[in-house]
């Protein structure tokens, strides 16, 4: 296999600012998302849309929005039809109407007085801009939440009513407003719930294996070939999958495995990589929990640490993980414990997410645990371990 000076090929695509060419696993909300706004290309000014786009962390709300923008946009334009698709952050406005609104006016005249407006002013103002450039606005509200949190219905009122006032003339603006669930919409008076509940696009949590295939589709882009092994996507997959099916979570790992892999001048990222990944971002095993395990439990979880830190894979089977508990209990003069003793605390370790275990599933001959160690680093783990066990009396 060629050495790369570094396994990174082209380490932008990772960033959380970086949009796909293609969603995997969003293509039928995508498509859904076009239809929604299809007017806008076959007949632009008749009507406007609002759509609802909701979902948990690092459910590709915002990174599905963004790429209906930017082809909708690259389309509107080879029609010759001036479509502006611009993303707000209610949040980073800090849920105010006027920031969200002067923002916008921003983008089409950068010269635009800072202060001395109303919000209603602005909206106006908006309104006066788009009928002199003819041109028509998708405005989406990322984290609504913020923006109603702090203001209530009256912004969202505005803007879903500015059409009433206009009879006669284009409708300018469609919104497509982005959060986490709905419930934060029970905050809104009746005839402005009314007004936006009725296109909503619902995110579900991603599944392991979905998350395995966007891992893969990143792994391919942003990675010399060959350098992200198929067992360090699974364990990147299973830890995003925990953390609510979060696809945001998976891919910041996979970078910052990546940058582990570099940092030690390594050919590969392996899947200790991940573990330091892992622990660098959410410290989730904490110290204390280990060294208040008994003597064996350590023993055991030693013999975890020994064969994770021996052999870069994912997993173990239970019987390797026993054969050097047994050495261990010798280093140790301690009695090993019997299978299904062993058996018990591989139960308890995996309960209070230490480590995993799981049945084997096709590849493996019948069925066995596999042990793996997702949430520390073994060679940590290891060095912890051994620093304890050095003081107990035998």
């Amino acid at each position: 296999m060629q050495r790369y000076r570094t396994v990174f090929k082209d380490e932008a695509k990772l960033d959380i600012a970086y949009v796909p060419p293609r969603l995997v696993h969003r293509e039928d909300e995508y498509r859904l998302l076009w239809e929604f706004f299809r007017f806008v290309l076959e007949a632009s000014g008749r009507m406007s849309q609002r759509v609802l786009i909701t979902g948990k962390v690092g459910t590709g709300k915002t990174a599905l929005s963004q790429r209906f923008g930017m082809n909708l946009q690259e389309e509107a334009r080879k029609r010759g039809i001036n479509l502006h698709y611009l993303h707000v952050n209610c949040r980073e406005k800090r849920g105010r109407f006027f920031l969200t609104l002067l923002d916008v006016l921003l983008h089409f005249k950068p010269n635009f007085p800072r202060r001395g407006f109303s919000s209603e002013e602005l909206l106006h103002s908006l309104m006066d801009v788009l009928d002199e450039e003819n041109a028509y606005l998708i405005l989406v509200l990322d984290e609504l939440e913020s923006l109603i949190l702090a203001e209530g219905s009256e912004p969202i009122y505005k803007l879903t009513r500015m059409q009433e006032t206009r009879l006669g003339k284009p409708q300018r603006i469609s919104l497509i407003c982005i959060l986490r669930s709905l419930k934060p919409l029970e905050k809104l008076d009746e005839s402005t719930r009314s007004t936006l509940q009725k296109n909503i696009i619902h995110l579900e949590e991603y599944s392991k294996q979905q998350l395995i295939d966007i891992v893969s589709d990143r792994v391919q882009m942003a990675f010399h070939e060959g350098t992200v092994p198929e067992e360090t996507i699974e364990i990147i997959a299973e830890l995003a999958e925990r953390e609510g099916g979060n696809a945001r979570y998976a891919i910041e790992l996979l970078w910052r495995a990546g940058k582990y892999a570099d940092a030690n001048g390594l050919p590969e990222v392996y899947p200790e990589c991940v573990r330091m990944a892992a622990a660098s971002i959410y410290p989730t095993v904490r110290k204390d929990e280990i060294l208040s395990l008994n003597m064996h439990q350590k023993l055991l979880l030693l013999a975890v640490a020994r064969v994770f830190s021996q052999n870069p894979k994912a997993y173990a089977t239970m019987g390797e993980i026993e054969q050097v508990y047994q050495i261990i209990c010798e280093e140790y003069g301690q009695k090993p414990k019997s299978h299904t003793q062993i058996w018990n605390y591989i139960r308890q370790l995996s309960v209070i997410g230490i480590i995993d275990a799981k049945i084997s599933g096709a590849g493996q001959r019948g069925k066995t645990t596999l042990i793996g160690l997702h949430q520390i680093p073994a060679s940590k783990l290891e060095r912890m371990l051994s620093q304890n066990l050095g003081l107990i009396e035998e």
